[in-house]
């Protein structure tokens, strides 16, 4: 887990992406999508950091997906170091983030709840 990565604007895990030894991340300027991140575009314009930052209940662009939008949830709920030390525990008990591809165990899920308890607890009640 590279820690200092964080987390993307979108709520995405820079920290154990598999993408994060070239990827320049999404305030690079060199960010591969700065011209169609619909999250990336809207929290430049509304000057804010992330979309955890937001008030709305916004479920645009990569919001639409359930782990970035549990990740964002979970953010505001708890905050972005429990986040981090949570996905840090993960790690360290197997689950993997990307495990082929940019598919891994977070992945698995239907129900942003579900992912949340499971990003708290490392287990997987859907299993």
């Amino acid at each position: 887990m590279k820690r200092e990565l964080g987390i993307a604007r979108c709520g995405l895990a820079c920290c154990l992406c598999s993408e994060n030894t070239h990827c320049t991340g999404c305030n690079s300027g060199e960010c591969s999508g700065k011209e169609w991140c619909e999250n990336r575009k809207c929290s430049i314009k509304k000057e804010i950091s992330h979309c955890y930052e937001c008030n709305e209940d916004c479920k645009r662009g990569l919001l639409n997906k359930i782990k970035p939008y549990a990740f964002t949830q979970f953010i505001k709920r708890y905050s972005e170091e429990y986040l981090l030390d949570c996905l840090e525990a993960n790690e360290k008990r197997g689950i993997v983030y990307h495990r082929g591809g940019i598919t891994g165990d977070y992945d698995d899920f239907t129900d942003p709840e579900d992912l949340i308890e499971f990003i708290k607890t490392g287990k997987n009640s859907n299993k």
